[in-house]
């Protein structure tokens, strides 16, 4: 029992290290680039929009779609590492 837990421990802080740092990307990216850095970004255009302007209306969520999917990747191949998946 001692090592299952030992187990889950470190299953836990694999996870929790995963969110911290997909969540600091996405932190980075929606308030940096969208409020702090927007002036230096605005600089740059893409299809006519200022990238600092496109960052605060989507950047962002596509940033955070793209984190979702590779939260999802990462969990899957950790659960199959620590035999807790699913399949």
């Amino acid at each position: 029992m001692g090592n299952s837990q030992n187990s889950l421990k470190k299953y836990w802080r694999k996870n929790i290290t995963y969110l911290a740092i997909l969540l600091s990307i996405w932190f980075i990216v929606s308030y940096g680039c969208g409020i702090l850095f927007v002036d230096e970004l605005d600089l740059i255009r893409i299809g006519g929009f200022k990238l600092g302007f496109w960052f605060a209306q989507q950047g962002s969520i596509y940033v955070f779609v793209v984190l979702i999917f590779i939260y999802v990747i990462l969990m899957n191949k950790l659960d199959k590492k620590f035999e807790v998946d699913e399949d």
